[in-house]
């Protein structure tokens, strides 16, 4: 993996370390409403809202693989997108360096 590769997935890790604070916060005001958390896409400058339930968080968190970003913004030579809505896309790193990035920085291990 190049240093670009690792620093975007070094990005990401972060982004979602941020989202699991919003996160917290959300549960106990947010209910069953959606709530913005930050697109956990590799680009350093990057802060576009995405709008998900507590709900649908929680099922992006349920693989360490797996980020939540806005329409377009994945990176196609380390992740390709598994699941979109109207609102996201979700993300699942392939193999390498960036999939083991993205298993060790995750906050739930």
């Amino acid at each position: 993996m190049d240093s670009r590769q690792q620093r975007v997935a070094k990005n990401e890790a972060l982004f979602r370390r941020v989202n699991e604070r919003i996160e917290e916060i959300n549960e106990t005001l947010a209910g069953d409403s959606e709530s913005d958390f930050l697109c956990e896409c590799g680009n350093d400058d990057c802060t576009s809202p995405v709008s998900l339930t507590l709900a649908e968080y929680e099922e992006v968190r349920r693989d360490p693989t797996h980020f939540l970003i806005a329409h377009g913004h994945e990176v196609v030579d380390v992740e390709r997108v598994i699941r979109e809505t109207d609102r996201y896309a979700v993300v699942k790193k392939f193999g390498g360096e960036a999939k083991r990035i993205a298993v060790e920085t995750d906050p739930r291990s």
